[in-house]
């Protein structure tokens, strides 16, 4: 392991927090795209923002996919409108989840 952690094959440890049991009942994935020339802007934003859990590029259906944790649908539903609200932002498809099976 630490012959692993040395070399930068272990980047780190991490635990599995299951967001219903901590209050968050809104578990959410949501895809963004952007005008190109804007994607490391929008990118910047979202990096800081504190609802933000994971945030990830994407060649799939979006450009940006994050990861967000919320206590109420109203609390996705302003979230939302903020990011619609980053210039460049084009289109924006929340995905709730409903159970995690793995």
């Amino acid at each position: 392991m630490r012959k692993l952690e040395k070399e930068g094959a272990i980047e780190g440890y991490t635990i599995k927090v299951n967001p219903k049991k901590i209050g968050y009942k809104i578990h959410a994935l949501i895809g963004i795209d952007t005008k190109p020339e804007r994607l490391l802007h929008v990118i910047e934003k979202l990096r800081t923002d504190e609802d933000v859990v994971s945030l990830y590029t994407s060649s799939g259906d979006h450009m940006i996919m994050i990861e967000t944790w919320f206590r109420t649908s109203d609390e996705l539903s302003h979230f939302v409108k903020k990011i619609e609200a980053i210039e460049g932002v084009t289109r924006i498809c929340p995905a709730i989840i409903v159970e995690r099976l793995k």
